[in-house]
């Protein structure tokens, strides 16, 4: 077994999703999710696509992510809006609450810890 992973997602078909409606704030926002790497550790990593709107995040994981095209907004509740595009990085740590809102369609690829 190998402990590398190369990856190319055009041969992993994706999971469709989109926010549950109690989460929903605004628009009709539908997820593309390439899943690549579950561990039995907990480990996930991927590449996440959504749609354009608005809706309530909760984190009890980690998670890193670098923003690989799009435009998205992210707002920790009581907090300042933080704009990411093309480039941009960030962690959401466990107990992180607050809105998620993808203004232009927003490609991600992650790693979330349990």
């Amino acid at each position: 077994m190998s402990h590398a992973l190369a990856f190319d997602i055009s041969a992993v078909e994706p999971e469709e999703g989109a926010p549950a409606p109690d989460r929903l704030i605004s628009g009709d926002p539908h997820f593309l999710t390439w899943n690549l790497e579950e561990s039995e550790g907990g480990v996930y990593a991927g590449v996440w696509q959504s749609t354009p709107g608005k809706w309530r995040i909760s984190y009890d994981e980690w998670e890193y992510f670098h923003v690989l095209e799009g435009y998205s907004i992210v707002t920790e509740e009581g907090g300042e809006p933080v704009h990411l595009k093309a480039g941009d990085r960030m962690i959401l740590r466990p107990g992180f609450k607050g809105t998620w809102e993808v203004v232009e369609t927003t490609r991600k690829d992650y790693v979330i810890r349990l």
